[in-house]
């Protein structure tokens, strides 16, 4: 991987992707656009990573947009939302592996909706979600919109998109925006830990359950029933299964594949 503002690590069965532009608090340029895509895909298509991790460098998760760069290929807004964001924000919610976001510092912007994006989040003490647009007439981007309305409901969504308020992690916890918050000096890690014991679980239970409930967010009650059932019918009798089962009847823990 040609990399340059964002780091790949291995972490045993764990996948940790880093944004690495602490300079400028882990703004994205068009480039940081292209290696958090390149990092994603080598998580998706490495069999051995079971989890994935994603944080910030330095003092910040992201800062949003780089309002200075000078490296945008697009033509507008628009273009750069669609062609540069959106691919990798459809990696981390399409990842049939979870995905938890370890937020440092502020996550703005384009920023924040990379953390809330992840299916998982655990935040530092200090760490914030910030929705400035309206300070300088814009709206929310990156689905931040779909994001907020689907976890807080519209009043509230609402109310942060257009006040322009830090968000700060213990509210973000009390919202049910985020799952976890700890001290930044352990921030990392637990949630490496976090992942540790998740890549330990079975893959298929983790990779479908995503898969249902992230269509839960737009479908019938009905609709992901039947769903449910026809998936339940596929993985009954499977390696995972008869292995889950194997391990309850003898008290010990399962390998799972």
């Amino acid at each position: 991987m040609n990399l340059e503002t964002v780091k790949y690590e291995k972490k045993g069965a764990v996948a940790l992707i880093t944004f690495n532009r602490p300079e400028v608090r882990n703004a994205f340029n068009a480039k940081m656009t292209e290696d958090i895509l390149e990092a994603l895909l080598a998580a998706k298509n490495d069999v051995s990573v079971r989890a994935i991790v994603l944080t910030g460098e330095g003092l910040s998760f992201s800062a949003g947009a780089d309002l200075s760069a000078r490296d945008s290929k697009w033509v507008d807004t628009e273009a750069a939302l669609i062609e540069g964001y959106l691919p990798s924000l459809k990696e981390i919610m399409e990842m049939p592996k979870p995905v938890i976001s370890a937020v440092n510092g502020a996550a703005a912007g384009i920023g924040s909706a990379y953390a809330m994006a992840c299916d998982l989040t655990i935040m530092s003490e200090e760490a914030y979600i910030l929705q400035a647009f309206s300070n300088i007439g814009l709206i929310p981007d990156g689905g931040a919109n779909w994001f907020l309305t689907n976890t807080v409901g519209y009043k509230l969504a609402y109310q942060i998109a257009i006040e322009g308020e830090r968000i700060e992690a213990e509210r973000c916890l009390d919202l049910g925006l985020i799952n976890k918050v700890v001290s930044s000096d352990i921030l990392l890690d637990e949630a490496l830990l976090w992942a540790d014991k998740l890549s330990l679980r079975s893959s298929q239970s983790l990779k479908l359950t995503k898969q249902i409930m992230r269509k839960a967010l737009d479908s019938s009650y009905e609709d992901i029933y039947g769903l449910e059932a026809k998936t339940q019918n596929t993985l009954t009798g499977s390696e995972d299964n008869i292995e889950g089962i194997t391990a309850f009847m003898e008290k010990r823990q399962p390998n799972f594949k």
